[in-house]
């Protein structure tokens, strides 16, 4: 199996996550990649040796964000403070209307803010 690569961290992918325009495995493989997992292709196996120490105890393998509650609450209190409202903030994110309030979707805007936060510690933004 040969993973396609994920689109790069700007602000059209950032929105297309926003707007579930792309699958939840390339939204997961975005994290996964700046969390620090690496596929790889001759195992088919990920490797979580670049994972900080604390996700890769608790997460040898990546997590499937959309899926488990409990990864996504870590990935929210990875957030420092200040990053927090980076969706409003920087992206001019509303938020979703009350129907559309669902798991999927409101885990799919706590991944992107946890990105842009990794973005801005990095400089990126």
């Amino acid at each position: 199996m040969t993973l396609p690569s994920p689109p790069p961290l700007a602000p059209e992918t950032l929105w297309a996550i926003l707007n579930n325009e792309l699958p939840d495995d390339t939204v997961n493989q975005l994290v996964w990649r700046s969390l620090g997992y690496r596929y790889n292709q001759q195992s088919q196996t990920w490797t979580s040796e670049q994972v900080d120490p604390a996700w890769a105890e608790k997460y040898p393998e990546p997590p499937n964000f959309i899926e488990s509650r409990p990864a996504t609450v870590q990935l929210t209190r990875a957030i420092p403070k200040e990053n927090k409202q980076l969706l409003k903030t920087h992206l001019g994110f509303k938020g979703y209307t009350v129907d559309q309030l669902v798991p999927r979707l409101t885990r799919r805007a706590t991944m992107t803010n946890w990105l842009l936060s990794e973005m801005k510690q990095q400089k990126l933004i």
